[in-house]
């Protein structure tokens, strides 16, 4: 199964090893799950872990490195063409093009009311919880 993470979910995962989203980072790491993966997400994701390396207690290395790995087990997809403004967050716009683009149906996110109305393109957004009882 091919997915789209949503920034939030790596944080959560590397935040606490306790919750479903440290199992999406395992499955993907596995390759028991695909990811679908732009240039314009991975600088978010990069973003969104500096700025909180404190809160993560980890380097800039070590953000590096997870960044590195991440991309070594995920499909890089360009992003020819913008759906902005759809959603009310562009940071959001930009997973929900990645989605379009790469032909992905399924957006793992913990906050489900940023992608609502994103079903007109053949997407849907769950939560992690959701993704692991699928695959139960």
């Amino acid at each position: 199964m091919k997915i789209i993470m949503d920034t939030n979910i790596l944080f959560a995962g590397l935040y606490s090893s306790n919750g479903a989203s440290f199992k999406i980072l395992e499955l993907l790491s596995e390759q028991v799950l695909s990811l679908s993966l732009s240039t314009p997400l991975l600088l978010e994701y990069e973003d969104v872990l500096k700025r909180n390396q404190a809160i993560l207690r980890l380097t800039n290395t070590k953000i590096d490195i997870i960044l590195d790995s991440i991309c070594g087990f995920s499909q890089h997809q360009k992003v020819y063409f913008l759906w902005r403004p759809y959603l009310s967050d562009p940071k959001d716009d930009l997973v929900l093009e990645l989605a379009v683009a790469s032909n992905v149906s399924t957006i793992v996110t913990h906050n489900l009311k940023d992608f609502v109305g994103i079903e007109k393109f053949g997407v849907e957004a769950i939560t992690p919880k959701t993704l692991l009882e699928r695959l139960a």
